[in-house]
């Protein structure tokens, strides 16, 4: 698709301008020029609302204000710190990043695109927006915001999440970067998105490029962008078994290619589809257990929606006279004040808050 240099010079203009005097939007990593601190605004923005990452932001830049204070921190303590954003292969991609600059960059930022963009859990857009706001090099970020802005302003049904239309879109967003004032014009762009064209309930009154937007003159607000790939969203059916023994109770830690990756949980049985406790306890992973008490409790259900899974848990307690030898199972048992110290996943956080345990 061929754009007009006269729609995108106006575009640019009209946006700038609007960033310049009209643009209200406050948070504390805005206009912040050190590169640790707007690459883990970045990380947490993700997959997380500005408003719901903005209490974690504080807490983390108290706990951690410099990039080696992270690096030296235990994998557990920034876990627990984590919980709650969901999404746990940011926060491990996070602190290899943190000990990577510690250590081989002597804990400073590397101020070259090159170099930003290979550091791990850093893609294109990452690496443009530290890039722009840290150093003010000229790369234009491209995340959902931007493609909804230029989609919308420009008219564009190619689908953003093919290959022609990552081009389309990355190509398009370049040439109206404002190369003297990238941070500025990249930092409108998103906002823009945030706040004004949203995916839904638009403030298109409010908007500034509303006169030349196609989308808004031909009725295609809520067409546009254009989406081909659909999420397949897999069931998985989760049995935890709260072995509670004096006051304690048995706690391992998910490890493996999975969800949930570092974070701890009680016993887990994974079932392909629900089950009642009496098949439950035949269950031969719960049977080579060897648990003499076999009078398991229900103590109830949950739901949880992952982007590509959702989670149906059961939740059952068991009280023992003795401890099992567990012998094929690595953990530990913790006393039950030593669980609000531990990160767990947030459907068993909302068991354990509902029961008491903490």
């Amino acid at each position: 698709m061929e754009f007009s240099k006269t729609a995108k010079a106006q575009f640019t203009k009209q946006l700038t301008a609007w960033h310049a005097n009209d643009n209200n939007r406050n948070l504390p990593w805005k206009s912040e020029k050190d590169p640790y601190k707007i690459w883990f605004s970045e990380v947490i923005l993700q997959q997380t609302r500005a408003l719901q990452a903005l209490p974690y932001y504080l807490r983390f830049m108290e706990a951690y204000p410099t990039i080696t204070d992270m690096a030296n921190a235990p994998d557990d303590d920034v876990f627990r710190m984590w919980q709650g954003l969901g999404y746990y292969n940011r926060c491990k991609n996070m602190l290899g990043t943190a000990r990577i600059i510690a250590n081989e960059y002597n804990g400073k930022f590397p101020n070259k695109h090159e170099e930003i963009i290979n550091l791990k859990g850093i893609g294109p857009y990452t690496a443009a927006a530290i890039a722009s706001f840290a150093f003010g090099l000229p790369h234009a970020v491209v995340d959902g915001n931007v493609n909804r802005v230029l989609a919308r302003y420009f008219g564009i049904d190619t689908p953003y999440d093919t290959t022609e239309g990552r081009k389309l879109f990355a190509t398009l967003a370049k040439e109206l970067l404002d190369s003297e004032n990238s941070a500025a014009y990249n930092q409108a762009i998103m906002d823009l998105g945030a706040t004004v064209c949203t995916p839904r309930n638009t403030q298109c009154a409010q908007c500034p490029l509303q006169k030349n937007c196609i989308a808004f003159h031909q009725s295609l607000i809520d067409v546009l962008p254009v989406k081909v790939k659909k999420i397949t969203v897999k069931k998985r059916f989760f049995n935890y078994i709260l072995l509670d023994h004096d006051g304690t109770i048995w706690i391992e830690k998910r490890t493996g290619n999975d969800i949930w990756e570092n974070l701890h949980q009680p016993l887990l049985i994974e079932s392909t589809q629900q089950i009642e406790a009496e098949e439950l306890k035949h269950n031969i992973h719960f049977t080579s257990l060897g648990i003499k008490n076999t009078n398991l409790n229900f103590k109830g259900r949950s739901i949880q929606r992952l982007t590509h899974q959702l989670i149906y848990a059961s939740f059952y307690t068991i009280s023992l006279s003795e401890k099992p030898a567990m012998a094929e199972k690595p953990g530990n048992w913790l006393d039950t004040n030593q669980l609000k110290k531990t990160a767990f996943p947030k459907t068993v956080v909302s068991f354990l808050e509902n029961n008491l345990y903490f």
